[in-house]
């Protein structure tokens, strides 16, 4: 496992990993070393050096520190000696690990060995022009990055889409930095888009991207780096991967997913194994400028502890395609597939082929850093259900929609759960307790008390069982008619109180409770409908009726339009945006405009994708901000 510190739930994403692994940060960090005159000392000032020299190993002839209590300690494979020994060193140069170190450099500058060149990462920055903030550089709004899986290959194409929601935040205007990777891991394409002041809707296409750079065919991943941001440091997205034109061997194939999470992860699950009739692929992209050694990355069917490694090399940014069949052979669905790996990869991209189709879906960060918390069996009645993971019933008549619940947490050895499922009214139909689960079960459960509606686990603890409030599951939906499936997966929260447990129910912007909403819903195109399945889950009795607003914005980020909802508490509701807005409305707000759904009463949940003639349909939860 790469020693670095991606992640903090007390702190979010770690700056110094994103400031460390920006492609252009690897390439100047690479040309630093190249010049660098050994012996290499290190002086550490600010515990930089471990993580910088796991992404980026470097022979060292020692490590100095002045802290006098960090000495004899073991940082980087080095055991940390007193800065007042360098000048005793026989290095010929001495790289101090900080960033805006000018004040560091004039302090040892008596200390260096005599003809000792004197270099830090002020070299390795990235230039001004990418900067939101100039005057201190690990700003985490200097970092607002994000990879996508991105393809245009074999009659399958995919497009981002997202908005300016840091307009909201007081940004202004935005500037995307990108890079496009192919699979090798090479640099095909470096641009830069612009976004204009306000909640402007933007895209990148990888046909377009394709046609005005004279690509080749390509799947890899792009890298995205907001120039401006306000108030969020991680760029969100819908990503669309659809079959590009007639003649695509993959027919009607369409799918929606997530953004990718952004920080690396020891593990992730939510990772299905295939059915009988399937192939499920792991696209393993490298994060990083580092090759993953070959054995650093394994697979292991959820909860029985026999990880398989892979026993290839992953270059550096390249892209690899893992079958699980290969890596597990003989294990099937309902059977869940744990991916250890060792913090190499931002939250990886999955893909099923069955029946001359392909959908593509996002696997999810598996939490080391949580345990059981007791109190969530105590939870007083003010909190009523408490944690909710709340998810579509599509239409019966055309659709199954199945459930998985999903270990999403190294210390999950139980799943204490219960199913609740709601009509569409809010009235609550059906109440099914599933038991104490284990890690390793293999339930998947088909939800058909309702025409069309929602359902929400909640915890239940009438056998036993811990709790964490990191309840995810997995969310499968076949179309009875062309066979066509999509699949979504998310986590549980407290939704709908005015009383608040620990930091929920979440807020998008301030401290809980969150009682209002903020939901992007991308709009379709001449051959696909947009859509969105919006849900008022209550832990608690609430407001009897949601009083949500659709918002349609142009392209220029301008209101065009707008309409009311009323939702039924505990209660959900199907939006079809040409059916609300007209075609006419939908014209004008154009390729890049949006549905902001905005409600100041209550917290939605929701889940959006696009449906065709042909069978297609795609669905994964929205993003809010």
């Amino acid at each position: 496992m790469l020693n670095i510190q991606t992640f903090d739930s007390r702190a979010g994403g770690n700056v110094l990993y994103k400031a460390l692994t920006h492609p252009l940060a690897a390439e100047a960090i690479a040309r630093l070393y190249a010049r660098l005159r050994g012996p290499v000392a290190v002086y550490d000032p600010e515990c930089i050096a471990a993580p910088l020299l796991a992404l980026y190993p470097q022979s060292l002839a020692g490590l100095y520190v002045h802290d006098v209590a960090a000495i004899g300690v073991e940082r980087a494979g080095q055991v940390a000696r007193p800065l007042t020994e360098l000048p005793q060193s026989d290095a010929r140069t001495v790289l101090i690990a900080a960033f805006d170190a000018r004040r560091i450099a004039s302090r040892i500058a008596h200390l260096l060995p005599n003809k000792t060149q004197l270099v830090s990462l002020d070299e390795v920055k990235l230039p001004d022009a990418l900067l939101t903030n100039r005057v201190r550089y690990l700003d985490k709004l200097n970092f607002a990055t994000n990879f996508a899986f991105f393809r245009d290959a074999d009659g399958l194409s995919t497009r981002l889409v997202s908005a300016n929601y840091w307009s909201g935040y007081g940004g202004g205007a935005i500037r995307l930095w990108l890079r496009l990777f192919d699979t090798a891991g090479n640099e095909l394409a470096t641009w830069e888009q612009e976004v204009a002041a306000g909640p402007c809707g933007f895209s990148v296409d990888s046909r377009s991207l394709r046609e005005r750079f004279n690509l080749p065919e390509f799947t890899g991943q792009l890298f995205v780096h907001a120039i401006g941001a306000a108030g969020h440091d991680v760029v969100k997205y819908a990503l669309d991967t659809y079959s590009s034109d007639a003649g695509s061997p993959w027919g009607a194939s369409l799918s929606c997913t997530h953004d990718a999470n952004a920080w690396p992860s020891d593990r992730y699950a939510g990772l299905p194994a295939p059915r009988e009739d399937e192939r499920v692929v792991l696209w393993l992209q490298n994060s990083h400028a580092t090759s993953i050694p070959a054995g650093a990355v394994s697979l292991d069917r959820m909860g029985t502890e026999q990880p398989v490694a892979l026993m290839r090399e992953v270059g550096p940014f390249a892209t690899v395609a893992v079958d699980m069949g290969d890596v597990l052979p003989g294990l099937r669905w309902p059977a869940q597939i744990e991916l250890r790996a060792g913090r190499h990869v931002v939250r990886p991209r999955y893909e099923v082929i069955r029946d001359g189709r392909v959908r593509i879906a996002h696997v999810n960060v598996e939490r080391s850093d949580i345990k059981a918390d007791p109190g969530i069996a105590r939870l007083p009645p003010q909190l009523g259900r408490g944690y909710l993971l709340p998810f579509p019933v599509l239409p019966r008549q055309r659709f199954r929609s199945i459930v998985q619940p999903t270990p999403m947490a190294l210390a999950q050895t139980t799943l204490p759960l219960r199913l609740d499922v709601f009509d569409e009214a809010g009235t609550k139909v059906a109440e099914r307790f599933l038991g104490c689960l284990p890690r390793h079960h293999g339930l998947a459960l088909e939800v058909d008390d309702v025409p069309a509606g929602h359902a929400e686990l909640v915890y239940d603890f009438r056998d036993g069982g811990e709790a964490d409030g990191w309840l995810h599951a997995l969310f499968r939906y076949e179309d009875r008619q062309s066979g066509h499936v999509a699949e979504s997966s998310f986590g549980s929260h407290i939704f709908n109180t005015v009383m608040t447990y620990k930091d929920e129910p979440q807020s998008y912007s301030g401290p809980p409770p969150g009682l209002s909403t903020r939901l992007f819903l991308k709009l379709g195109d001449a051959r696909r409908r947009s859509f969105a399945v919006l849900i008022y889950p209550a832990s608690a009795p609430w407001h009897v009726q949601s009083d949500t607003m659709l918002l349609l914005h142009d392209s220029g980020g301008e209101v065009i339009a707008e309409e009311r909802l009323a939702i039924a508490c505990s209660g959900s509701a199907i939006v079809w945006p040409d059916a609300v807005f007209g075609q006419t409305a939908l014209r004008r707000a154009g390729q890049d405009g949006y549905v902001l759904v905005r409600d100041t009463s209550c917290r939605l949940f929701g889940y959006h994708g696009l449906m065709d003639d042909a069978g297609g349909f795609s669905l994964d939860h929205m993003f809010g901000f």
